[in-house]
C-alpha cells in the first residue's frame, strides 16, 4: 500500500512539474524563440559538423561555421521562393475566381437550376429559398475568394513589415546556432561537468531519451505532412488542377490542424468540378483521392508515431483525442509530450 501511495505521489508530482514547465515554456516563447530555434538547429547540425570535422581534418569552429551558413542559406532560399510563389498564386487565384463568376453568372445559375430539377421531391419552400438566395450566394462566394487572397497577401505584406524583427530573430538564431553547434561538437565541452556526480547519470539518461524521442516525434510528423503534400500534389497534377502547389501546401498545413483536415480543399474542389465545370471524372477522382489520402493518413499516423516513440498506438490516439477536447492544437501538444515524458521516466524507473 505504501509503495502504491509513493508511486501515485511521484506521478502527481511529475504531472504538476510537467504542466508548470509546459506553461512557462509557451508563455515565454516570445522571448526565448531565437534560442529554442537555435537549439533545434544545433541538434540537427551536430552530426554533419562532426562528419566534416573528421573527414576534412578541420577545426570544430570552422566546421560549425560552414554547416550553419549552408543550413541557413538553404532555409532562407526555400522560404523566399515559397513566399513568392504562394503570393503569386494567391493573387491570381482571387482574380480568376471573381472574373469567372462575373463572366459565367448565367451558366452557373442554369447549372444549379438543372441540378435542382433532379430533386423535385424536395419541399417547395426549400427550392424557393434556394432560388431567392442564389444571388447572395454567388456574391458571397466571390467575396470569400477575394477576401482569402486579400488576407493572404495582406498577411505577406505584414510579414514584410515585420522584417526588422524577423532579421533580428534570424541574426540571433544564426549566431546562437553557431555557438551551440560549436559547443555540442567540441570535445572540451562537457555539460556533465557542471552537474554533481550523483545526478549526472540520471540527467544524461533523461537528456538522451528526451532528445531521441522528441526528435523521432518531430521526424514522424514531418514524414506524415510530407506524404500528404506529395500525395496531394501528385493528385492535383494528374487532374491538371490550377494552383496545385499552393493548394497542396494548404492541405499539408490543414492536415496537422485539429478538425480542419484536407477536406477543406478536396471537398470544395470536387463541388466546383461537379456543379460549375460539369467534369464528373475529376469530381469523382478528387473524392476517391480524398478518401484514399485520409485513409492512408489515419492508418500511418498511429503506426509511425507509436513506432518512433515506442508508445502503444492506443496511447497516441488517446492523447490526440483528449488533447483536441481540452484545447485544440495546444491541447494535443500538451498531451503528446505528456505521454512522451511519462514514457521516458517510466523507462528509467523514475516513476
Amino acid at each position: 500500500m505504501k509503495e502504491l501511495i509513493n508511486k501515485i505521489d511521484k506521478i502527481a508530482l511529475f504531472f504538476i512539474i510537467y504542466t508548470l514547465i509546459f506553461l512557462l515554456f509557451f508563455n515565454t516563447i516570445d522571448y526565448t524563440l531565437p534560442f529554442v530555434l537555435a537549439l533545434i538547429c544545433a541538434l540537427i547540425l551536430r552530426r554533419p559538423t562532426l562528419f566534416i570535422t573528421k573527414k576534412f581534418k578541420i577545426k570544430n569552429g570552422i566546421a560549425s561555421l560552414i554547416t550553419t551558413t549552408v543550413f541557413f542559406a538553404i532555409i532562407l532560399l526555400v522560404l523566399s521562393l515559397g513566399i513568392i510563389m504562394i503570393a503569386q498564386e494567391a493573387v491570381q487565384f482571387g482574380k480568376n475566381v471573381q472574373i469567372y463568376i462575373s463572366n459565367n453568372y448565367n451558366e452557373l445559375y442554369n447549372s444549379l437550376y438543372n441540378l435542382q430539377k433532379y430533386y423535385n421531391n424536395l419541399d417547395p419552400y426549400i427550392i424557393n429559398t434556394f432560388e431567392g438566395n442564389f444571388t447572395s450566394f454567388i456574391t458571397k462566394a466571390s467575396n470569400v475568394a477575394m477576401n482569402f487572397s486579400g488576407k493572404l497577401v495582406s498577411y505577406l505584406v505584414n510579414l514584410v513589415a515585420t522584417i526588422p524583427y524577423l532579421l533580428m530573430v534570424i541574426l540571433f538564431t544564426l549566431l546562437t546556432t553557431y555557438f551551440f553547434t560549436k559547443d555540442m561538437t567540441s570535445s572540451k565541452t562537457n555539460i556533465s561537468n557542471l552537474i554533481p556526480d550523483n545526478k549526472t547519470a540520471n540527467l544524461a539518461k533523461i537528456y538522451n531519451e528526451s532528445k531521441k524521442m522528441i526528435g523521432n516525434y518531430l521526424l514522424s510528423y514531418m514524414i506524415i505532412i510530407s506524404l500528404t503534400f506529395i500525395e496531394t500534389l501528385i493528385v492535383f497534377s494528374i487532374f491538371k488542377i490550377k494552383y496545385a502547389l499552393i493548394l497542396s501546401i494548404i492541405c499539408a498545413i490543414a492536415d496537422i490542424l485539429p478538425i480542419i483536415g484536407i477536406g477543406v480543399i478536396y471537398i470544395p474542389l470536387a463541388l466546383i468540378y461537379l456543379i460549375i465545370a460539369h467534369n464528373y471524372v475529376i469530381c469523382i477522382g478528387l473524392i476517391i483521392s480524398y478518401l484514399l489520402v485520409s485513409i492512408i493518413r489515419q492508418i500511418i499516423e498511429p503506426k509511425i508515431v507509436s513506432s518512433s516513440l515506442g508508445i502503444h498506438p492506443v496511447a497516441v490516439l488517446a492523447s490526440l483525442f483528449i488533447g483536441l477536447k481540452i484545447n485544440g492544437l495546444s491541447g494535443v501538444i500538451f498531451c503528446i509530450f505528456l505521454v512522451i515524458f511519462f514514457n521516458i521516466f517510466r523507462k528509467l524507473d523514475m516513476l
